[in-house]
């Protein structure tokens, strides 16, 4: 995960110097109506990086409990489309429907290999953002973003009879997040070009327990929610 940020922080680094250098102060601005427009369309192509978070109901210190369950994250790929209403010159109101492809390798109990468990997920996601912005500064404007989502599972397994006592890691259909990032919008000569990064917190409690009310795999769990990083690259 740290290389993952460090190599995101390094890309907007490396963007925003190369605009700031071969952008001089009297070169022409490239569309410099573009965010004139009340609405404005496009799509993103993006990685992903998941991670389950756990919330147990009480501290058991033996490992054989699994009190602390190991969770191997693995890159995603994303894709959707955007649309943008513009309010004003700093604030924009952003719809971002999309697919997230996701893999995590989890594990119950290091000493049990039935434990593991791998869980491929498809995610329809949809996010409701507001996006604060700079002033444009010759062809880039850098911003924030912030808002809720909500993502249908479309490989949950909420309904599947069988649990984890059969194999089956069940997690819930629908779940509720909340997100925050930034990114820099950079003016190309016939679109406009966006990286941005975002990280993604869940609010719901996702984890479909065990039918077993004493399940040793699920019974200490109060809450686990997902927690994601988006890194994503938008065309309009």
């Amino acid at each position: 995960m740290r290389l993952y940020l460090t190599f995101a922080f390094m890309l907007f680094g490396v963007i925003t110097a190369h605009a700031q250098i071969f952008t001089p102060n009297d070169k022409v601005d490239n569309n410099p109506t573009f965010d004139k427009q009340r609405w404005s369309w496009g799509y993103f192509l993006g990685f992903n990086n998941y991670d389950l978070n756990f919330d147990y109901i009480k501290y058991v210190p033996s490992e054989a409990t699994g009190k602390d369950f190991e969770v191997d994250r693995t890159i995603g790929f994303n894709v959707g489309l955007i649309g943008n209403m513009r309010i004003n010159e700093h604030l924009d109101l952003r719809l971002e429907p999309g697919v997230a492809f996701s893999r995590i390798n989890f594990q119950f109990y290091k000493a049990e290999p039935d434990s593991f468990r791998e869980i491929n997920n498809t995610y329809v996601h949809i996010p409701l953002l507001l996006k604060f912005s700079t002033t444009r500064i010759n062809n880039f404007k850098p911003f924030v973003v912030g808002g809720l989502s909500t993502s249908i599972n479309l490989s949950s397994n909420e309904n599947n009879p069988d649990d984890n006592y059969n194999g089956q890691f069940r997690m819930k259909t629908n779940a509720y997040y909340y997100e925050i990032g930034f990114g820099i919008d950079l003016y190309m000569y016939y679109f406009k070009f966006t990286p941005s990064i975002r990280g993604v917190f869940g609010l719901s409690d996702e984890i479909v327990r065990d039918d077993t009310p004493n399940s040793h795999y699920t019974s200490n769990i109060d809450k686990m929610s997902t927690r994601a990083i988006f890194i994503n690259f938008t065309f309009q």
